[in-house]
C-alpha cells in the first residue's frame, strides 16, 4: 500500500483555553467594559420612579461624603455604618422630625445599587449587612425610649370606606373619575405608579368583568382579573365603564386615568402622575368626611385586609396584588387580621 495509506494521520489537539487569570490587560479591560454595559442596560430598564429614587439615595450619600470627608466611591461596610448614623440625625419629611428607619434602609439599598450600576464598583455580597444591623440597634433604642419616626404604615381603605367615598363623589367628570380610580385601585391592590402607567387597552372586557394588565411595575408585571361587584355603587367594572364612556376614552393607547383641566374640568390628553393618584385617594376620603387620612398605598393595604377578613389565603391575595407569595410586608398586613381570628384567648375567657 502507498506510504500515504500506511501513514498514521496526525491528531490535532486543540490548545487549552486560557484561564481568566492569564488574560492580558486589553482583554480584562474589554470584559470589564462589557460587564459595566450589561449592568447599565439593566439599570436603564428600571421604572422611572425607581431610577429617581436611586438618584435621590446617591445624592444623599454624596452629601454625607462631603460632610464627613469619606471618598465618594469608598462604599464599604464601615462607611455604610457611618452613613446610617449620619442619616439618623437628618431631618425628616416634616419640620421637627427625623429620617424614618424605612427611608434609611432604602438609602442604603439605593447607594449600593448606584455604586454597582452607575460607577462600576465590584462590591461584595452582603456589604450592607453591618449597616442594617446598626439600623436595627438604633430602632430598638428609639422604641425603648418611646419615640416614633416617619409617617407610619398607610391606613387600610376598607369596603365600608369605599361605600362612603363612592356616595360622596359628585355627578360630574371628576366624581366619575375619582370613583372609578379608587375602586380600581382597591380591586387590583395597585401601586400608584402601576395605575398611572395604564392605558385604555390595559382594561380589557372579559365575560366575568375586566382583565387589568398592569404592565409597568417595580416588582413584576401582572394581569389581574377584576370581577363584577355584587353592589352597583362600588363595582369597579361598572365604574370603569362609566368613566371610559363619560371621558370618551376612544384611543386604546391613551392614558386610562386622565388629568382634568383646572378651569374647564375637561379631559386632557396627559395622564395622572403617581403622586396625583395618591392625591385623588386622599381627597376622596376627605370628601366623604372620613377622619382617617388615606394615602396612595391605602387601597392596596385595604384589599389585603378586606380579603383576609373574608378568609382568603395569603397566596391568593399575593397574586392579586403582585406581592411575593411569602412577602413579609403582606404577612404583616394579614397578621393584623389574624391576631383576632386566631387568638390564644379565644374560647379561654
Amino acid at each position: 500500500m502507498a506510504d500515504s495509506q500506511n501513514a498514521v494521520e496526525a491528531v490535532v489537539i486543540p490548545a487549552a483555553p486560557g484561564r481568566p487569570e492569564e488574560y492580558d490587560a486589553a482583554t480584562r479591560a474589554a470584559l470589564d467594559h462589557i460587564d459595566h454595559q450589561a449592568v447599565r442596560t439593566v439599570a436603564d430598564g428600571r421604572p422611572e420612579r425607581t431610577r429617581k429614587g436611586y438618584a435621590q439615595d446617591w445624592a444623599s450619600w454624596t452629601k454625607f461624603c462631603a460632610e464627613s470627608g469619606v471618598p465618594l466611591l469608598a462604599v464599604t461596610p464601615g462607611t455604610l455604618v457611618m452613613f446610617v448614623e449620619w442619616l439618623w440625625t437628618q431631618p425628616g419629611w416634616k419640620k421637627g422630625t427625623f429620617t424614618a428607619p424605612s427611608t434609611i434602609d432604602r438609602r442604603i439599598s439605593g447607594t449600593v445599587v448606584s455604586a454597582r450600576a452607575d460607577h462600576g464598583m465590584r462590591l461584595e455580597d452582603g456589604i450592607a449587612r453591618l449597616a442594617r444591623n446598626r439600623l436595627k440597634q438604633l430602632v430598638k433604642e428609639m422604641e425603648e425610649k418611646g419615640e416614633t419616626r416617619g409617617r407610619g404604615q398607610a391606613p387600610p381603605l376598607l369596603v365600608d370606606h369605599l361605600v362612603s367615598i363612592s356616595a360622596a363623589c359628585p355627578d360630574n367628570l371628576m366624581g366619575i373619575r375619582d370613583r372609578a380610580l379608587v375602586l380600581m385601585h382597591f380591586a387590583v391592590a395597585g401601586r400608584e405608579h402601576e395605575l398611572a402607567s395604564t392605558r385604555v387597552r390595559d382594561y380589557a372586557d372579559a365575560p366575568g368583568g375586566i382583565q387589568a394588565d398592569l404592565r409597568v411595575s417595580k416588582v413584576r408585571p401582572r394581569v389581574v382579573p377584576v370581577p363584577y361587584g355584587s353592589r352597583l355603587s362600588i363595582c369597579p367594572v361598572r365604574a370603569w365603564q362609566a368613566w371610559k364612556e363619560a371621558a370618551c376614552l376612544d384611543d386604546p393607547d391613551g392614558y386610562a386615568w386622565r388629568r382634568l383641566h383646572s378651569r374647564w374640568h375637561t379631559v386632557m390628553e396627559g395622564g395622572l402622575q403617581p403622586e396625583s393618584i395618591g392625591d385623588v385617594i386622599t381627597r376622596a376620603g376627605e370628601r366623604a368626611g372620613i377622619e382617617i387620612r388615606f394615602t396612595g398605598h391605602s387601597p392596596r393595604r385595604g384589599l389585603a385586609t378586606s380579603s383576609r377578613l373574608k378568609g382568603h389565603d395569603q397566596i391568593v391575595i399575593a397574586k392579586q396584588g403582585g406581592w411575593a407569595p411569602h412577602s413579609k410586608v403582606l404577612a404583616g398586613y394579614l397578621e393584623v387580621v389574624d391576631q383576632w381570628e386566631d387568638n390564644a384567648l379565644l374560647g379561654v375567657l
